[in-house]
């Protein structure tokens, strides 16, 4: 498979995989090392195809962006939502600075993502039977309090194979907040977040991107995870709603199942 093709892959999984709760940090790991890809260096390509699914969710929910910045010192509705989106967003940016180092180089491993797809998927089985009932259905109702706590819950997903969108939904679920509310906030709390980190790890990448000269690569991955996200976005919420999480916690332990056994044997 060359190159162009992987790359067209790498970003159509990143996309898919972004704003479910199946880790897309971890799937990218685990393909890169299979397929071996030799993009361009540092991970940037890793970084540009998060911005493509970053993109994709603004694009989105554009007009409710909109409306968020716009009224924000008008409507009390939109004040409520950017308020919670920072308090949400909070903890990322302390742990996230602190610890950034030592994930990429320590975490970064198919054995840690692969046990990680296995035990959340167990939690996501066991947080769906046991959750609470909601009371909490749209995500302007939230209180900066609860935002926070689900920022906290965000934190998590800095290990690879957790995934973003599963502990902050898992953690919305938690604390008595609706499938849906939850899995929209989510989507809102990934722009900040997925922004901080793509600025964070491009300017830590700086001079690997400018010398690069498979810069043709990145557009393509942007592209494909573009694509690919929005498509995610504009079905995902209809599909939780009927189906709720329990269909991703299987794959996610199927998956890591699979792959602990095929690492054993390659090694």
């Amino acid at each position: 498979m060359t190159d162009g093709l992987i790359a067209v892959l790498l970003g159509f999984v990143e996309g898919l995989t972004e704003f479910i709760p199946v880790s897309s940090t971890g799937h990218l790991i685990l393909l890169v090392d299979l397929l071996g890809f030799q993009g361009p260096p540092g991970r940037v390509f890793e970084v540009v195809i998060q911005l493509g699914a970053i993109v994709a969710v603004c694009f989105h929910y554009r007009e409710r962006l909109w409306w968020a910045g716009t009224r924000f010192a008008f409507d009390p509705g939109a004040r409520r939502l950017v308020v919670n989106l920072v308090a949400a967003f909070a903890p990322a940016v302390v742990i996230g600075v602190l610890a950034h180092d030592f994930i990429k180089s320590v975490l970064f491993s198919p054995w840690v993502v692969c046990t990680s797809l296995v035990v959340g998927g167990i939690a996501i089985l066991v947080i769906e039977r046991l959750r609470p009932r909601p009371d909490t259905f749209e995500m302007e109702g939230l209180s900066v309090g609860r935002a926070f706590r689900i920022g906290l819950c965000q934190t998590v997903a800095m290990i690879p194979g957790v995934s973003r969108s599963g502990a902050t939904i898992m953690g919305a679920l938690l604390l008595r907040v609706d499938r849906k509310a939850a899995t929209e906030f989510s989507f809102f709390l990934a722009i900040p977040t997925m922004l901080g980190a793509v600025v964070y790890d491009l300017y830590k990448n700086r001079e690997a991107l400018a010398q690069s000269s498979e810069v043709w690569l990145l557009g393509v991955g942007f592209a494909a995870a573009f694509v690919a996200a929005l498509l995610t976005v504009r079905t995902v919420i209809g599909f939780v709603s009927r189906h709720g999480f329990v269909p991703f916690a299987y794959y996610r332990i199927v998956l890591g199942v699979v792959m602990m056994t095929i690492l054993m044997l390659a090694g």
